[in-house]
């Protein structure tokens, strides 16, 4: 197929970020419940009993006020103004987000020019053209590549602990109604997680049919139980003074709250992270609207009961202030929506990791791994197979190996941090020199957003010899992986830059004696798009006569010709790029074997991050024009 048939066709072989109005988007706005709001969905479940320990001394009631104050504005500060607001305004132009996809757009990656490839080898002018120009914004080209490619392996070893401390937490609950069963959260969690991951091959669209709905009801239940639970103290709305939370810290001089508090915003990454399975307008409509409100009055009624009740719900705060007796209907109603929900939650960062490898492969900087696509419409819902099944194994090991919910929350949490940390970086670095605002504006964001986040994560370092080691390892291990695939990757594509020549620069053919037209078999491939692969090829790579000009090879000497004696035969080189010029393994082969084939392919191949290609579409066979054959 000629590379004009595509545009013919008027199919679009890039991605693009999906734009939808109307139903189609209240519809995906509905879906980014089940899919990206059940990791801080869930929160709820563990925050307050993250901030006091159920084996710690009883907090006051303006310690109480204060915390709560300091959950809902770390949610309005960070989940709702950086990432809502700013941070979906920087996704890819394909739609993606995270860490790797704000690199993306400090740094292009070069499309494939369909049209330049008619002259791949004829018009190559060498290397020189490909050199960068030594700017501040090269220079700092591998920093700023480390950082995110650090925030996306850590990102990456979230996705093993999110699911491992929701599920517990939820799980958990049992041994508040029946605490015959509390040495039984485990095995059960653990088989909850695997049909989780054994699920993950439905794809996308599909779990979020199911899940949406189940975290819809999830999310009345918080807003119904938290509206009755303020009822006992009303007092509890003093909490929305920022002041309190500031006081909190002044107060009991205990740095380590924050990181408790910390657990309220975990998932806010996974906002931005997932913006390639939906859009930035879905994800703001449903949070602004629905999740943000939910949050804050589950929490302001846990604090309210827990100020009116005190220690008798200070050993699972959750389960223990829904109303009604403990083995009443409604406990055992919102036990199961949180076992639900906490399934869903584990989706979340699934499905982020699952963008996120889908970048990093489609860029090179992963080994690349087979992806399957799970939605025509939405070309950022895919499936990875493998990962999705070292994932479960690794949540697995880690939910046998740390046992008890507080052990696992000591090792929650610190990946967030560091990633919100590089994400404001990178966002105030983009202000500049992609959005090119004023140079202030990036300061500004990143002086403010940069100061939460280090507050944030100064807590949560406190936490890696007690267990956030094991996510930093995870993280440390994936950016080896990644860095060492793309150092390896640009010395080759160096050395191919490098290598590769201009065709008319070393052969030269002397003038035909005759010509010789292609075989006449009544059918042009361009007009007839249902011909098979072989009547098209053939078109192409017909026979080339012997009475045509012979072909010399010019070496490395000035002046020196050796004749070529074209062979019966037909020879395939692959070039790594799509780029201009012969690979160097011809010019290799060349000056080996002083001959040269009938028919000479070079062939690259271009792997596409969209779901199916047409197949008229799936070969671009372009003539080399100077040389027969």
């Amino acid at each position: 197929m000629s590379p004009e048939g595509s545009a013919e066709q008027g199919f679009n072989l890039k991605r693009e970020a999906l734009h939808l109005t109307g139903w189609p988007l209240l519809t995906l706005s509905f879906q980014t419940l089940g899919i990206i709001y059940s990791d801080i969905g869930t929160s709820p479940l563990y925050v307050l009993n993250g901030i006091w320990p159920s084996d710690g001394p009883m907090p006051s009631k303006e310690d109480i006020i204060g915390g709560i104050s300091a959950i809902i504005w770390a949610l309005t500060l960070l989940p709702m103004l950086k990432y809502v607001w700013i941070s979906l305004h920087f996704g890819t132009t394909e739609g993606e987000g995270g860490s790797f996809a704000l690199y993306q757009g400090l740094y292009p990656r070069e499309g494939v020019d369909y049209d330049a490839d008619r002259t791949l080898t004829g018009e190559y002018t060498g290397g020189k053209e490909q050199n960068r120009p030594h700017t501040f914004k090269e220079k700092v080209r591998w920093p700023l590549l480390l950082l995110s490619l650090f925030g996306t392996a850590l990102t990456m070893a979230d996705g093993v602990f999110t699911p491992a401390v929701s599920v517990t937490s939820a799980v958990g609950g049992i041994a508040v109604a029946k605490p015959s069963v509390s040495h039984d959260v485990v095995p059960i969690s653990i088989a909850f997680l695997v049909v989780l991951f054994a699920a993950q091959q439905f794809g996308t669209a599909r779990l979020s049919f199911l899940f949406s709905p189940l975290a819809f009801l999830w999310f009345l239940l918080l807003i119904g139980t938290g509206i009755y639970n303020i009822t006992f103290f009303p007092g509890i709305f003093r909490a929305f003074d920022p002041s309190r939370a500031v006081l909190l810290f002044v107060r009991t001089r205990n740095y380590d709250l924050l990181a408790g508090v910390l657990l309220s915003i975990t998932g806010c990454e996974a906002m931005f992270a997932n913006l390639g399975q939906f859009n930035a307008t879905a994800i703001r409509m449903s949070f602004c609207t629905f999740v943000y409100p939910g949050l804050v009055l589950a929490y302001l009624g846990q604090g309210a009961r827990l100020i009116h009740d005190g220690e008798a719900i200070l050993g699972n705060v959750f389960y223990d202030s829904i109303p009604g007796p403990k083995n009443g209907p409604l406990f055992w109603i919102l036990f199961t929506f949180a076992i639900l929900a906490t399934l869903i939650a584990s989706q979340a960062l699934i499905t982020g990791t699952f963008s996120l490898i889908q970048q990093i492969i489609n860029t090179k900087a992963f080994p690349p791994i087979l992806m399957k696509y799970t939605s025509e419409t939405i070309q950022g819902q895919v499936y990875v197979p493998a990962f999705n099944w070292a994932l479960m194994i690794a949540t697995v090991v880690v939910v046998a190996a740390f046992g008890d919910l507080s052990n696992l929350t000591n090792a929650y949490g610190f990946a967030v941090a560091t990633v919100m940390f590089s994400t404001s970086f990178l966002l105030a670095i983009q202000m500049r020199w992609v959005k090119h605002w004023p140079f202030i504006v990036g300061v500004v964001f990143f002086a403010v957003f940069g100061f939460f986040d280090a507050l944030f994560w100064g807590a949560s370092l406190k936490k890696v010899p007690h267990g956030a080691w094991v996510p930093l390892m995870i993280g440390s291990v994936l950016e080896s992986i990644m860095v060492l695939w793309v150092w390896a990757k640009s010395l080759e594509d160096t050395f191919d830059r490098k290598n590769r020549m201009n065709l008319k620069h070393f052969i030269h053919q002397t003038p035909k004696i005759r010509e010789e037209q292609p075989p006449d078999n009544g059918h042009d491939p361009d007009d007839d798009q249902t011909a098979d692969e072989h009547d098209e090829l053939s078109y192409y790579f017909y026979e080339v006569s012997s009475t045509r000009g012979s072909v010399k090879f010019a070496d490395e000497k000035p002046g020196e010709k050796r004749e070529l004696q074209r062979i019966p035969s037909a020879a395939v080189f692959h070039k790594i790029t799509t780029g201009k010029g012969v690979p160097h393994t011809f010019v290799e082969f060349i000056r080996q074997w002083p001959a040269l084939p009938r028919v000479v392919v070079f062939l690259s191949v271009c792997i596409l991050p969209i779901a199916r290609v047409p197949p008229q579409d799936r070969y671009v066979v372009s003539k080399v024009r100077t040389i027969d054959g």
